[in-house]
């Protein structure tokens, strides 16, 4: 950890200025997914297909999202073809978001090309670098504050 002031605030500096850039990223690989697919479009896709399922209710509230842009995000996936609504088995008022096939497909395609790129960045990475990485990534990530 720096020991001045000075050194911590050129560390969060470059902490910031790193986690934008990988904030870019990520908004490419969503792209390439979908040329017209927003990285939270992507990320709530992602998030339906690994929940095997669930309401927009519920991606609001996980996400921090208001509702409203939940459902203008997830109306775009549905006109995608890549997001379905089926009714809930216990309680047919309540409707539940599936990925299509092709959603599925679409994932499935963009996360086995992330890994490789992400392998392919990291090759040189010892496993207890990548495993220290992957714990302070965890830890930051469960802070539960949300950086705007």
């Amino acid at each position: 950890m720096p020991g001045t002031p000075r050194e911590r605030e050129e560390s969060l500096d470059v902490i910031q200025r790193e986690l934008t850039a990988f904030a870019r990223r990520a908004r490419a690989a969503a792209a390439k997914l979908h040329p017209e697919l927003p990285l939270v479009s992507y990320t709530l896709l992602a998030h339906i297909d690994d929940q095997h399922g669930c309401r927009a209710t519920d991606l609001a509230a996980h996400y921090m999202l208001d509702k409203s842009t939940v459902s203008r995000q997830i109306g775009a996936l549905e006109r995608m073809g890549l997001v379905e609504r089926h009714p809930d088995p216990t309680d047919h008022r309540i409707q539940v978001l599936h990925p299509t096939e092709a959603g599925t497909q679409a994932l499935a395609s963009s996360q086995a090309s992330r890994r490789m790129a992400y392998r392919k960045r990291l090759a040189a990475w010892s496993e207890e670098d990548l495993a220290l990485f992957a714990d302070h990534l965890l830890r930051y990530n469960s802070s539960g504050e949300t950086v705007t």
